[in-house]
Order: C-alpha cells, then structure tokens, then sequence
C-alpha cells in the first residue's frame, strides 16, 4: 500500500512481489582498471526472468550515482518480475575512478563497456549469486538509464556519439542487439549548437545523436527540465531522442516535471528537483508497461497504461507515439 499515490494511477501490471538483493556484486575489468561492483535485485519467485540493465546519472549526491542508488526504480522492476543489474560507473563518487583518470568526467565510452561487460558475464554474475541460477532469459533483456545514464543506455540502443577530445569516437557504433528494448529518462539532448558553451568546453562527451536508434525505446522527459548550464534549448531539448530516434517510438511527458522526474535518483534525494509520488508512480508503472509489452508482444500492458493516461491522468502526463 502507498498511501501518497492516487486511486487513478491503477495500470494492470499485476502485484508486487518480495525482492531479494545481492550487494556488492564484482566482475574483473582489466580495461576499466577496478573491478566492476554491481548490485543485483530479483523477484524472490519466478523462473524465466527478462533482465534490466540500469544505469545511473552524474547527480550531486555522494552515494545514488551508484550500485546504492536509484532504489525507486530498482525495487519496483524487481518487485514486478525483472532481476535488475545495477553497474557502479566510473564516474560515480563514491566509488568512480576519480576525476584525473583518463576519461571523466563523464566517462562515456567506460560506461557503455561496463554494460557490455555485464551481458558477457552473466554466467559468473549466476555464480556469484546462487538464487537467482538458472532463473534468467538471457533472450530478454532491456536497458534502463537516467540523465548520463541516459545517454549510455541511449548508445547501447545504436545511438552514435562524438567527444570532441576523441577522434576515434566519431561514427563508432556501441550498438547491442542483445539488448531488446530500452527506457531514456530525462536523457541528454543532440550536441553540436544546442549545446551551452560552458557544456561544449566542458563537457565534450556531451553529444550524442540519435538517429541510428534501431531498438524499440520509450523516452521520458519533464516539460519544466530546463537546464541553462548545458543546453540553450529548453526542455524541448531532452526530447531528440524521441523525434530523431527512428526506433524511439514512444514519448511520456510528465507535467510539471523537472530532471527528477518525480524521484528516481532515490526517495526524499536532495538531488530531485521535482518529488512528487504520483509523477514517480508515472515514471515507474509507464516504463515497466513499456518493458513488458516491448518484450512480450502479446501482452496489453503498455495499451492499457496510455488509455489510464489519456482517460483518468492526462493533466498529468502525455503520451506521444509514432
């Protein structure tokens, strides 16, 4: 029971299950330099469980860009028959590779290779957590990321990206086709002149483009994320992945919505601009319909969420398709 969400917000996604938690997971990764430290979360029961890789953002908080953040999302995938695979990136704080190392700030190419790494080892992550053996369809697996999280997410759906320090990122594909389906919330818009000139100085892995987009993917923004420090766009402009995605077929668009979008990044985070139960309950039951329906065609879930959007919340949130 949550007391804080509205009766409206009712989607047929069926009942929460209790979630069991692995923490720390590790994984050598000679190229990263550390080992790669993962949380993972998975229903209790259940046998034949599709897979979410999640990535976290570049937020202010200490411990949430991490295997520790992100529990508003990462309980509630598990809850409702996903395992979750929570990477810590190298750009993370608490446990980054630090902001000398070769690579940061942002750290884009190491963060796409920690998810690689991840669907290579599945085996040895089974093997390091014995409840979860033989319990998964590797056939199943989508990708979850928030802000930069986004943008790595984003790059592993076949989106393309040029760091104006690294020639040899231009026109280099990341794309995974292991990966079936993906979720972009709050991600980073087109690079180039949308771009401040504090990010373009700053941050020159800033610049992804999305028109090789070649999975299915469900985009979520805020109509009030406006960020002057990275983009002389407003928020318009965390919606390219949608309009120059060719696969990006869905658009949810929360009102009132900043980069928060209700909380994911973690519950009562100094780090969310826009706390708000019913536009985290959005957030969380509109992307796992998305996953659900993406993953196994027949099922009604998605369907069902955009008709409670457009029937009982359409004050609150939008909902575009192609």
């Amino acid at each position: 029971m949550n007391r804080l969400i509205d009766d409206y917000l009712s989607v047929a996604i069926g009942e929460a299950s209790p979630v069991i938690s692995l923490n720390p997971v590790g994984l050598p990764a000679p190229k990263r330099g550390q080992p790669l430290e993962m949380r993972i979360s998975a229903p209790a029961t259940g046998d034949n469980l599709p897979i979410i890789l999640l990535s976290h953002g570049h937020g202010p908080s200490l411990y949430l860009s991490s295997k520790d953040g992100y529990a508003p999302l990462a309980d509630f995938y598990a809850a409702h028959g996903f395992v979750v695979i929570q990477p810590t990136h190298a750009n993370s704080k608490v446990a980054g590779l630090g902001s000398t190392a070769a690579g940061a700030p942002f750290f884009w190419r190491s963060r796409v290779e920690d998810m690689i790494l991840i669907l290579d080892q599945l085996h040895e992550i089974e093997a390091q957590f014995p409840a979860i053996k033989g319990r998964l369809d590797a056939d199943k697996i989508a990708v979850v990321g928030h802000s930069l999280g986004a943008q790595t997410a984003g790059i592993l759906l076949g989106a393309l990206l040029t760091d104006t320090n690294d020639p040899d990122s231009v026109n280099v594909s990341m794309l995974d086709r292991r990966i079936k389906a993906g979720v972009l919330l709050a991600p980073p818009g087109n690079g180039g002149d949308s771009l401040s000139e504090y990010a373009r100085q700053n941050y020159t892995s800033l610049n992804p483009g999305y028109s090789q987009i070649t999975t299915p993917t469900l985009v979520v923004v805020g109509d009030q994320d406006v960020n002057p420090r990275l983009t002389v766009r407003g928020a318009d402009w965390h919606t390219d992945a949608y309009y120059f995605g060719p696969a990006s077929n869905a658009l949810l668009t929360l009102s009132g919505g900043k980069h928060g979008l209700g909380g994911v990044a973690g519950f009562d985070a100094k780090e969310t601009d826009d706390e708000d139960p019913n536009r985290l309950a959005l957030t969380q039951k509109l992307s796992l319909a998305y996953l659900v329906s993406s993953l196994y065609p027949q099922n009604p879930s998605w369907e069902m969420a955009c008709k409670m959007v457009a029937s009982h919340a359409n004050a609150a949130a939008r909902v575009d398709l192609k």
